[in-house]
């Protein structure tokens, strides 16, 4: 019998990358834009009226968090080369204390002291694997895997695009009508919140419910206004 450990499992990507924006970007897309769309259905019974605030909720929307995605990402990401960057000059302006700091955190974990001294030694050998422990230590960031502001742009874009396109697709198809695209939205709303289940800890059943019960609840809301602000002719 081999005396090495084996390895197996394998655990979900927690640091973000393309899920939280694409998350983010199809729920807010299908609850945004039924919400507004069941608002004006409220109001007018003008398809055309209709099918134009879809289009133009999905088009500012998409751009709208494109646009804050890519900014929260790049500055959070310059914050970060900004803090890489001092640390870097520390190691090299002083080796000996940041050795020692390194050793202390491992005697912090409950390392032994002789032995957090020898492997704060040998990581400082290696000057890229010393600023990468030091970061993920000190900053809780990998200098090597910071995130991307073009990918997170991108994923919410497109992901807030197809969330905002399925309350507007039956107008879209010549339907007349809201039940069916809050037929479809709620359809939607359970089944995003069901897939986000395949990531979390949670039930499919009871992601899938609380992501319906919050569209659903926006969209009852806004429709209502809606209706309220059509009625008094304004």
């Amino acid at each position: 019998m081999s005396q090495r450990a084996e390895i197996h499992h394998q655990h979900r990507d927690v640091t973000g990358g393309w899920l939280r924006p694409s998350v983010f970007g199809a729920m807010d897309g299908l609850v945004s834009n039924f919400a507004l769309i069941a608002g004006v259905a409220g109001g007018t019974d003008d398809t055309k009226v209709i099918s134009l605030a879809g289009i133009a909720g999905l088009a500012a929307g998409a751009f709208s968090m494109a646009g804050g995605e890519y900014v929260s990402v790049a500055s959070q990401r310059e914050l970060a080369l900004a803090e890489i960057a001092v640390e870097k000059r520390e190691l090299e302006r002083n080796p000996v204390a940041e050795q020692a700091e390194l050793a202390q955190t491992f005697v912090a974990r409950g390392v032994a002291p002789d032995l957090a001294a020898e492997v704060a030694r040998q990581i400082s050998e290696n000057p890229d694997q010393a600023l990468k422990v030091h970061a993920q230590n000190e900053l809780g960031v990998d200098p090597h895997d910071l995130p991307s502001p073009r990918l997170a742009a991108v994923s919410s874009f497109l992901s807030f695009s197809v969330g905002a396109l399925l309350p507007l697709l039956p107008y879209l198809l010549g339907v007349t009508s809201l039940w069916l695209s809050a037929v479809l939205s709620c359809v939607s709303l359970f089944g995003a919140g069901a897939l986000v289940s395949t990531v979390t800890a949670r039930s499919w059943w009871y992601t899938g419910l609380r992501q319906l019960f919050v569209g659903a609840v926006a969209a009852g809301l806004t429709f209502g206004l809606g209706n309220l602000i059509g009625a008094s002719g304004l």
